[in-house]
């Protein structure tokens, strides 16, 4: 096995064995820590973009590989329609060569394409994983079992990058804040408008009393 075949049944096994970590039932304190931690690790965000290109390549190689299994089994379908019956006898080893290369050729075909399915299962499995754990948060917060809005907030925009889940909350925030800051402008400005229109009504007084006198 080449080394790049070698790097992608690696990358199986490693796949496989998140698959049984994110279907490993934990408590939901625990599994929400975890999503959280997956969320906002700018390092784990890195590794999904590695990742994504890695997959690429994958699949660049599970396609050369279907290439080679239709091209041997078109080259030892000619040769047995050339030799006939005699075919065992003729072909000897050239026929085991064959036989060979169309072994290893669908051998790095499904271990490419089990690799790229098992890559979609996880990002499926990862993304209910996560709407169950939002459903029951939520359901926690309506009952008054849960407390802890921080985690709640960050499970919230769990799924995203961790860079952009980060730059994402911290832009809420300071949404928040300006909101918050139009208000609070909102409020002086009708505060100054009754104060002038106040002082406004003192001087008309003034000015009516010193006509009367």
């Amino acid at each position: 096995m080449t080394l790049y075949y070698t790097l992608v049944f690696l990358l199986l096994v490693t796949e496989m064995a998140l698959f049984m970590l994110l279907i490993m039932p934990l408590p939901f304190a625990m599994r929400r820590k975890v999503f959280t931690f997956i969320s906002e690790n700018p390092i784990v965000a890195k590794v999904q973009y590695w990742l994504k290109i890695t997959f690429v390549f994958i699949l660049i190689l599970f396609i050369d590989s279907v290439n080679r299994v239709y091209r041997v089994q078109v080259e030892l379908a000619a040769a047995t329609e050339n030799t006939g019956t005699s075919a065992p006898a003729i072909m000897g080893h050239e026929r085991l060569e064959v036989q060979a290369r169309k072994f290893y050729s669908q051998r790095n075909m499904y271990l490419c394409g089990f690799t790229l399915f098992l890559s979609l299962i996880l990002n499926r499995t990862y993304i209910m994983i996560l709407e169950v754990l939002r459903l029951e948060e939520k359901l926690k917060q309506y009952e008054g079992t849960d407390k802890n809005t921080k985690q709640a907030e960050k499970l919230a925009v769990a799924g995203d990058p961790g860079e952009v889940a980060r730059l994402k909350r911290e832009v809420e925030l300071r949404d928040q804040d300006i909101a918050t800051l139009k208000k609070q402008a909102a409020g002086l400005h009708k505060e100054y408008d009754a104060l002038a229109e106040k002082y406004g009504r003192t001087q008309e007084d003034g000015t009516l009393s010193k006509k009367d006198k």
